[in-house]
């Protein structure tokens, strides 16, 4: 895992951190990417500097100049819930919709989807489409790049080991703007891109003017597909003009063929997916299937949690009682292994153990997040809720006696995190639509059930809570 787990102060303290440590050291906010690399073994034992308790820094902030920054702590779940990026940055809220599942997008932030650098990443289209700059900071200085040049290779950027992302900035959508991302998978949530693109198209009545086409997972880095924005400047956008230039940005594409798709699956899948983008945008439907208010799974004015300076012991609250962990290899474990080894909550499952399979789901400060994700460390002062949390001595949740009336209990593994998403789903939302309830267990999977009996489960919790109140 990690040798050190340093929390600093201030923006200062942090770039001097990672000036004295890099390149063996990496800046941690949602390390939902990272722990992943540490438990799979290809990311070597380095310094974690972790930024998450920085002021200000995820903020999402409209300028006098018409741009909308966003802070290297922005999670994807903020942007989600953002009303100013989802009126005029909807490719980015659509994009932070589909990245894995609300509980990982309550922990993942959009900066470091950006410093991940893989083709397939679900942000970097949009944020491209949108013409967007990243600045980034380090004890030598500052420097601002266009994010299209941000990119060398496969995983590959610009940024140097001592240097820090500070701010993703970009015109906002102006009123003669439209935009639209789509997203191709092998499933409905949990997938990685096989194909997905943005588009932002700048009309003059029916007429565009401009045109920016962004292609993900078909090239080693994000692609611009010129010529087909070429093919739409000065056009209206009729069935004939969509087509020539869905064909075009298909011919941009140089895909390869893996587990997720073949390379002509790949470049067939980019023609219908552009078409589709542009379509909806021509018909004035790019807000397609944003009608109810997505899932967060997280308490009302919540904010992700900022660790307290870690210099003895972790000290954090679970279901209610303090815990005080003075095991020193305890700072190198996953919230998961704490909460199981040290807090004694074993109800808190290990499955996948890279938050594929939402089994450990807890709350985290008001949040559902996926513990295997969460270094142990950075819950330093944290509140924590786990499935022994619901019942406190005033009989079972209504979610856990639906489970056993409507028999959505199986073998039993992966109740608990159902459970907890559903929890986090009823207080955010009392009375869920169908949708949201699917949307809540999106990242909870079961291998023994269909889900119906899950889904009835929730259905009937909801009508008990109603009820009751």
């Amino acid at each position: 895992m990690w040798r050190d787990y340093l929390i600093p102060q201030s923006l200062d303290q942090a770039l001097a951190l990672l000036a004295e440590h890099a390149p063996q050291a990496r800046v941690i906010a949602g390390g939902t990417d990272l722990l992943v690399e540490f438990d799979r073994g290809v990311r070597p034992p380095c310094t974690l500097i972790d930024i998450a308790c920085l002021p200000a820094l995820s903020e999402i902030t409209l300028d006098e100049h018409g741009w909308i920054h966003l802070g290297p702590l922005t999670t994807h779940a903020d942007v989600v819930s953002s009303a100013l990026c989802v009126d005029r940055a909807l490719p980015l809220a659509q994009a932070c919709r589909e990245v894995g599942a609300p509980q990982i997008r309550n922990r993942a932030t959009v900066a470091g989807n950006l410093i991940t650098a893989s083709p397939a990443n679900d942000t970097i289209p949009p944020l491209i489409a949108l013409d967007a700059v990243v600045k980034l900071r380090s004890l030598r200085g500052e420097r601002i790049l266009p994010l299209e040049t941000f990119y060398t290779g496969v995983r590959k950027t610009l940024l140097q080991p001592d240097e820090l992302l500070v701010d993703i900035s970009f015109p906002a959508l102006r009123s003669d703007q439209r935009g639209c991302f789509l997203k191709l998978g092998l499933r409905r949530a949990q997938a990685i891109s096989i194909v997905n693109c943005a588009v932002v198209i700048s009309l003059d009545g029916s007429r565009c003017t401009e045109a920016r086409i962004a292609l993900g997972a078909v090239a080693p880095t994000i692609i611009r597909a010129r010529r087909a924005e070429q093919a739409l400047r000065g056009k209206s956008l009729d069935a004939q003009t969509i087509a020539q230039a869905a064909a075009l940005a298909a011919e941009a594409s140089s895909p390869i063929d893996d587990v997720r798709g073949s390379a002509a699956y790949r470049r067939d899948m980019v023609k219908v997916c552009v078409q589709r983008a542009l379509q909806r945008i021509a018909a004035g439907e790019e807000r397609r299937g944003w009608s109810e208010p997505p899932v967060l799974l997280r308490q009302l004015g919540s904010a992700v949690h900022a660790p307290r300076p870690l210099n003895g012991a972790i000290q954090l609250t679970v279901n209610g009682k303090a815990h005080t962990v003075d095991n020193p290899d305890a700072k190198h474990k996953t919230l998961l292994r704490l909460l199981r080894e040290d807090c004694g909550t074993v109800g808190v499952k290990e499955g996948c153990s890279e938050g594929e399979c939402g089994a450990c789901t807890v709350i985290l400060d008001g949040r559902a997040v996926m513990a295997c994700l969460v270094p142990a460390p950075h819950a330093h002062g944290a509140e924590v809720v786990t499935i022994e949390g619901l019942n406190q001595g005033e009989g079972l949740h209504p979610l856990q006696q639906a489970f056993i009336d409507t028999g959505a209990v199986q073998c039993g593994y992966c109740t608990p995190g159902f459970i907890m998403s559903g929890v986090a789903l009823l207080e955010e939302h009392p009375q869920p639509t169908e949708a949201q309830i699917k949307e809540s267990i999106s990242g909870n999977l079961c291998r023994c059930t269909g889900y119906y009996a899950i889904l009835d489960a929730f259905r009937r919790a909801a009508q008990q809570l109603a009820y009751e109140h």
